[in-house]
């Protein structure tokens, strides 16, 4: 099939080449009625740019790269959206791909990027390895992690300050009169160790005694949280709260206590963490910790245009506050 040039635009308008062409790029040296005709007949021809032969002249694709593990999460899929909006409000747009639980995969399509030319890469991801992983790959093109804090890494990244996080959680739970606060689905992630780390840190002001139960799962889906609170309510309830480590953790819990009837808040207070949309619905009605997503994302598109449009050099390690979501899961103790 013969694709549609400015060549058969022009001969079916009864113009120059030329004039095609500013008519596209919006030059003042046609008349406004010319301009008009010609893009109502790239519309009705099917015409669209050739970006690639655009790209190559200009030294640009007006592309990001953006790598998520698992879109069908519902915070990474809020993050792309928030992205892609920001990306869009300065023209450029996003080459969404998704890495997987697999490293290599993950390794795959940051090379893809490359080879599409993209201007610059947002990643969420995978673990704490990523960055040696593909460092090669990202020393080629400016980059900025979101979402996973890599500590002191020499890259820059915008994440939430989990531990803080998690400690306002804990401390919540406390200020209802709970005193056996069991945090569920620790795993090896940076991300995952900070918020433990902040439940801990409470612990110890508060005078608690810690208590875990940990996932040996890669990643966090309310399918794995299920099937964790099953295992984990096979057992003496010996605890009034649990912290999730992640909201779809907690909805996994809340499945879980509805089919064995293990009423919450009335036996069990339940808090999470991310605030992802459906916590909110009213039969769920989750107490959660706010990530800021959409100025997260709009923070890290920032700083990536920053590298891209400025050659800016260094990296930014960028934090930002949680905040706590108040709703129904949780109750005080009397």
């Amino acid at each position: 099939m013969k694709s549609v040039t400015l060549k058969d635009v022009a001969k079916a308008a009864g113009v120059s080449y030329a004039t095609v062409s500013r008519a596209l790029s919006g030059s003042s040296q046609i008349g406004s009625d010319t301009r008009e005709r010609i893009i109502k007949l790239c519309d009705e021809m099917g015409y669209t740019t050739n970006y690639v032969a655009r790209s190559m002249v200009m030294k640009k694709t007006d592309l990001i790269g953006l790598v998520v593990p698992a879109i069908d999460n519902e915070f990474m899929s809020q993050l792309a959206y928030y992205a892609e909006m920001s990306a869009r409000s300065h023209g450029y747009n996003i080459m969404l791909c998704n890495s997987g639980p697999d490293m290599k995969q993950e390794k795959i399509v940051v090379k893809l990027l490359l080879g599409r030319k993209v201007d610059g890469i947002l990643i969420v991801p995978q673990s704490p390895k990523t960055y040696e992983n593909i460092r090669a790959y990202t020393d080629q093109v400016p980059t900025v992690f979101l979402s996973e804090n890599l500590r002191d890494q020499p890259q820059s990244y915008v994440a939430v300050d989990n531990s803080q996080g998690t400690f306002l959680g804990t401390e919540y739970l406390y200020s209802l009169g709970h005193r056996e606060i069991l945090y569920f689905g620790r795993r090896h992630s940076t991300t995952h160790q900070l918020r433990a780390e902040g439940y801990m840190r409470a612990c110890q002001q508060l005078g608690l005694r810690q208590r875990f139960y940990n996932s040996e799962y890669a990643r966090s889906s309310i399918e794995y949280g299920y099937e964790m609170a099953k295992d984990l309510f096979s057992r003496p309830i010996d605890y009034t709260a649990i912290f999730a480590s992640t909201d779809s953790n907690a909805l996994g819990i809340l499945k879980a206590a509805d089919e064995l009837g293990i009423a919450i808040p009335d036996r069990l207070s339940l808090i999470g963490f991310d605030n992802i949309p459906s916590t909110a619905l009213p039969r769920i009605d989750l107490t959660t910790i706010e990530q800021p997503k959409k100025a997260m994302a709009v923070q890290a598109v920032d700083m990536l245009l920053d590298k891209i449009e400025r050659g800016t050099q260094g990296y930014v390690h960028q934090i930002m506050t949680p905040s706590l979501i108040q709703r129904g899961t949780c109750r005080p103790l009397l």
